[in-house]
């Protein structure tokens, strides 16, 4: 019996924990742990805006600038009145020329509920925009998008022409005008060779990720017949120049092309069959050949000596640079505003545009260089460089070089063939 009333006793001790934890299983206490809620963050509304105007519950129309437009057809299509019209007209004096306003550029109306035109937003370019208020201020203001400058680079290798070679690899037309004006004194691009390759660094601005517009050209390497030229920019006080890796200017007292990088179809020459004449007679100028219209730079800085129409030269200028040099741009379509005798010019300034006035049979640059009152070959003619690194210079400049050579490094060319071209 005691055995008995001894193993019941243990299996009561064992058991009764086991009970108690099936009893709070199957009837819970009536005191629940709490329950944590999560307060509740309330996200402020975000006010949509559109050139830092609040456009909630406004209507936006969108369109472009129709031939014959103008700020006040436009803005009377909107029931704009007249005299709040030639309000904003007085109010854009001194920020934007209204008269600019020109065909195909974009231009935005934001419009109440009603529909009631209350600003309108015009684009002279992908950066800047001009506001014009049609509330009680009629204010008129310039604005300017976020611009995002990214370093990009280029490389390619020559089977025709520079031109090609570069606008294949995905280059703009711009993009080959500035390194034709970085290495025009250097390289004759006339007489490339298949297999001449070029790297280059350079920036491009984007304003709401589509391209606004390319930056300067920060290095560059240039292969001809095996030779390598480098281009490194560097500002010593006096402006952003071109430099070799010895510290040589890569830039002569004269541009090399008065017409950004084009085809030259005629050089000078003592005896040549004139197209118009049709006698051989000397051609003291080179040809740039052009479309009408292409702008005519400055070949270097100077004094306005003639601007005028005159018989065989058509539409001309000519700039004395000093006491030993002389230029002459002949053919022009027109001359460039301000560009009249006594005024000042500067290296690369558009002074008129290429046409085909006087005795010309195609649009042309006719281009004409004088040394001590004789004229001369442009091409041929040595011409003195511009100041090369100087002293206290030297080490900025010499760092900044090798930082870009290594970068140039870094950028592979395209493994193609080394042949030469046919003869010119």
């Amino acid at each position: 019996m005691r055995k008995w009333f001894f193993g019941i006793a243990l299996l009561c001790v064992i058991g009764v924990p086991f009970l108690f934890e099936y009893e709070t299983a199957t009837n819970p206490s009536s005191d629940p742990a709490p329950i944590v809620v999560e307060p509740v963050v309330e996200v402020p509304e975000v006010t949509p805006k559109l050139y830092g105007i609040d456009v909630k519950a406004k209507v936006i129309i969108e369109d472009v600038v129709k031939p014959n437009e103008n700020l006040s057809s436009i803005l009377s299509n909107y029931e704009v009145p007249l005299q709040e019209i030639d309000l904003l007209a007085k109010r854009a004096e001194g920020v934007f020329d209204v008269r600019k306003i020109n065909v195909h550029k974009s231009y935005k109306l934001i419009c109440n509920a009603d529909s009631v035109a209350q600003f309108m937003i015009y684009e002279p370019n992908k950066i800047e925009y001009v506001v014009f208020d049609l509330n009680d201020s009629n204010e008129v203001y310039l604005g300017q998008k976020e611009v995002v400058t990214i370093e990009k680079s280029l490389t390619g290798t020559i089977e025709s022409s520079l031109y090609n070679a570069m606008i294949e690899a995905g280059a703009s037309p711009q993009l080959v005008d500035n390194v034709a004006d970085v290495f025009g004194w250097q390289l004759d691009f006339g007489r490339l060779q298949i297999g001449d390759k070029y790297k280059i660094i350079y920036e491009e601005k984007e304003v709401e990720g589509e391209s606004a517009g390319l930056g300067p050209i920060l290095g560059a390497e240039f292969i001809h017949e095996s030779n390598p030229f480098y281009a490194v920019r560097f500002d010593q006080g006096n402006g952003p120049d071109y430099f070799d890796e010895k510290g040589h200017s890569l830039r002569k007292a004269f541009l090399k092309y008065p017409v950004k990088f084009t085809r030259i179809s005629s050089r000078y020459s003592g005896r040549r069959f004139h197209p118009v004449l049709k006698r051989y007679k000397s051609h003291k100028g080179t040809d740039y050949a052009a479309p009408t219209g292409t702008p005519i730079r400055a070949a270097g800085d100077g004094i306005i000596t003639e601007a005028r129409y005159k018989g065989g030269n058509g539409n001309y200028v000519k700039i004395r640079h000093n006491s030993t040099y002389s230029t002459q741009y002949l053919h022009m379509s027109r001359i460039a505003n301000g560009m009249k005798q006594g005024a000042k010019v500067s290296q690369g300034e558009t002074i008129g545009y290429v046409g085909s006035t006087g005795l010309a049979n195609g649009p042309h640059l006719c281009y004409r260089f004088w040394k001590n009152g004789v004229q001369v070959d442009a091409l041929k003619i040595e011409l003195p460089p511009s100041e090369p690194i100087t002293e206290n210079h030297r080490v900025v400049y010499d760092s900044v070089m090798i930082s870009m050579l290594e970068q140039l490094q870094n950028v592979s060319y395209p493994n193609e063939s080394f042949q030469i071209l046919a003869g010119d």
